[in-house]
């Protein structure tokens, strides 16, 4: 008997030394998670942008000295106070990772509130396409650090840290030039169709954030393990070790984006540009070109446009979109060929003549492909009176040449024009008559004018014969392709492009009465 109550000693205290060391095991691996996403917090203070913005800002966070202790009570009533479709469960891993990111990590979480005002708004608008919940914006923060070149040592890459295969599941490219999963509009577009499709498996959203993570296969496998419950945290010991820390890093990331006032974190204002335009490239075209033919520091070009990985747009076969600041935007439409051709020989072609840099202190330089300026041969001379209101790129399109032409005919400098100036403009001489009373029209006379020129180049280049698998929409007066998605559920406004092969400057010059083709949902 003495020897049984001895064994079974023994046998208790080992049985207790190995929960203990379970416990153990267990603290050590969720403080290595927590360090992971300290590590990630402190690289996005790397990227470009963050870095000048923290350098510039003089705001600095309130020490924790001067802050009250939370309870777990106030934790508690704050994150069942946010308007969520998502459960904002409250545990002790919870806390821990909320800790993590407004204590230990106030300096990077203040660069990551200031990005949310560039980043939020994109992801936004695409999950709501999707009828998605909202808070799901909170995951690229918890995937990246809102740094759209983070890479994880497994290789998951951009904001929403897609694997290679599963980026190219959705559609995402990836090669030597071009990598998708950098880029935001895309990747985030990508992430809405996989958290749709999770949800369509699950029809628990902690489960679909654990399956974004860890892959489907291995929350399957939890819950087999799990005797078939299906809630996260009846599953949680059954989770890969790295996926375990991911819901409560997402409630802790939640609680952070709504609560940071409370805890003395000030958002840096990050010197990224809210107000953005997309050009659409049609030649081979190197960021730099841009960037020196328009005075623009490079790492912006870079940080706009994160998904050129060797600052190249290879856009031989296909068109690639360049995001540039909405005013710079505006000045390469006017320059687009002194761009494309502005070191083109040492950038493309090392066999060609080197062309000159543009001086900008004269606005006689005009670079196109061959370094000459457009020809007036076979033209006729008009001659325009701008009145109020005009600007430099409505005058080209009201006779159909290009801002650049015009503004080397007149001599312009940047887009500077006055009313009463005199500009001349070359048309072919056979369409003399169709421009010859442009100068003479009120400006809704000329708006119609170019309305039906374009609405006649859309019909021709892209019309189809009527197929019964599309619903065919006639644009009003006020529409855009975001309010026409609306109508059309599950249809985003990039469907619209795509099917109906609309560039962004296509878009721009759409009109009422136009007709666009939407693809049926079956």
């Amino acid at each position: 008997m003495k020897k049984l109550l001895f064994l079974l000693l023994i046998g208790s205290i080992a049985f207790s030394n190995h929960l203990f060391a379970q416990e153990k095991n267990k603290e050590v691996l969720e403080s290595t998670e927590i360090i992971q996403v300290q590590d990630d917090l402190d690289s996005l203070l790397n990227v470009w942008y963050v870095k000048k913005s923290m350098e510039a800002s003089k705001m600095e966070a309130v020490p924790d000295s001067l802050i009250e202790e939370v309870s777990d009570s106030v934790y508690i009533a704050r994150l069942n106070a946010l308007p969520m479709i998502m459960e904002m469960t409250y545990n002790d891993k919870v806390r821990r990772y909320i800790e993590a990111y407004v204590r230990r990590g106030k300096r990077s979480s203040s660069a990551i509130i200031g990005l949310s005002k560039y980043y939020f708004p994109i992801f936004e608008e695409i999950l709501d396409q999707y009828g998605l919940p909202l808070e799901l914006k909170y995951l690229p923060v918890i995937e990246s650090a809102l740094n759209p070149r983070a890479v994880s040592r497994a290789g998951a890459t951009g904001l929403w840290q897609f694997m290679y295969s599963t980026g190219r599941m959705y559609q995402l490219e990836v090669s030597s030039y071009v990598d998708d999963r950098r880029d935001p509009i895309k990747a985030s577009y990508a992430a809405a169709r996989f958290l749709r499709d999770l949800y369509a498996i699950y029809g628990d959203w902690t489960l679909v954030i654990a399956a974004y993570n860890c892959g489907p296969g291995n929350v399957n496998k939890a819950i087999r393990r799990a005797k078939g419950q299906r809630d996260y945290w009846a599953i949680y010991n059954y989770l890969p070790k790295e996926t375990r820390g991911y819901v409560p890093a997402f409630i802790g990331a939640t609680y952070l984006m709504n609560y940071y006032s409370e805890h003395g974190i000030t958002p840096v204002d990050i010197d990224i540009p809210l107000h953005t335009d997309t050009i659409m490239v049609n030649q081979k075209l190197h960021l730099q070109q841009v960037a020196e033919v328009l005075n623009l520091p490079i790492e912006q070009l870079r940080e706009l446009n994160p998904q050129y990985k060797k600052d190249i747009i290879p856009a031989i076969t296909t068109s690639y979109s360049l995001k540039l600041p909405v005013t710079y935007a505006m000045q390469f439409v006017g320059l687009e060929d002194s761009i494309y051709a502005y070191k083109d020989t040492i950038f493309f072609d090392p066999k060609r003549t080197v062309v000159n840099p543009p001086t900008y202190s004269s606005s006689k330089y005009y670079a196109s492909s061959s370094a000459e300026p457009p020809s007036t041969k076979g033209k006729t001379k008009l001659i325009y009176t701008v009145k109020s209101g005009d600007v430099v790129g409505s005058i080209a399109s009201w006779y159909d040449v290009k801002t650049s032409d015009l503004k080397y005919w007149n001599n312009i400098r940047g887009n500077m024009i006055r009313v009463g100036q005199h500009l001349a403009v070359y048309v072919p001489n056979h369409k003399v008559a169709k421009y010859k009373n442009v100068n003479k029209m009120t400006a809704s006379q000329k708006n119609k004018a170019v309305s039906r020129t374009s609405t006649a180049r859309t019909s021709s280049s892209k019309s189809q014969a009527y197929n019964r698998n599309y619903v065919y929409y006639k644009i009003r007066q006020g529409d855009n392709l975001w309010t026409i998605a609306k109508k059309y559920p599950g249809i985003s406004n990039m469907d619209i492009m795509k099917i109906n092969n609309f560039t962004d400057a296509d878009v721009r010059k759409l009109r009422a009465g136009q007709v666009i083709k939407i693809k049926k949902k079956m």
